[in-house]
């Protein structure tokens, strides 16, 4: 009876073990901007790796960090991604956004694409241009 409770919980757990997303990858960047200002304390990053395939479709977004803005510039990001959802011949693209209260100050205006075949330069270095 021992023996079948310690086989049980053994299965129990290996079956638990092998759900949780052990097969993670990441990349790592910093958002900057090259005027000499402050941010208020009450903006946001936002920061998103997306797969910008379709030309006449709205990107699919794969991974994102929304969060307030602590420090100053470089800001750093991590974005962390299942690279089983990482398609051959698919663009992906990283794109950087401030905001305050909804309204945008910052965003990029270059695309910057990445590999994610670990080719790819770390940590990605994001300009933002100000909003007019």
């Amino acid at each position: 009876m021992k023996k079948l409770f310690t086989l049980c919980c053994a299965t129990l757990l290996a079956a638990c073990s092998s759900n949780t997303p052990s097969n993670q990858a990441s990349l790592d960047g910093e958002v900057f901007y090259l005027q000499r200002i402050a941010l208020p304390p009450a903006a946001t990053l936002n920061v998103a790796l997306q797969d910008v395939s379709l030309m006449d479709a709205p990107a699919v977004t794969l991974a994102s960090q929304n969060g307030p803005v602590k420090g100053n510039v470089p800001l750093p990001f991590h974005l962390k991604y299942d690279p089983a959802q990482i398609k051959p011949g698919h663009r992906y693209a990283v794109s950087a956004r401030i905001e305050l209260d909804g309204k945008l100050l910052f965003i990029n205006t270059e695309h910057h694409g990445v590999m994610l075949d670990g080719s790819d330069q770390q940590p990605v270095r994001i300009k933002v241009d100000p909003v007019r």
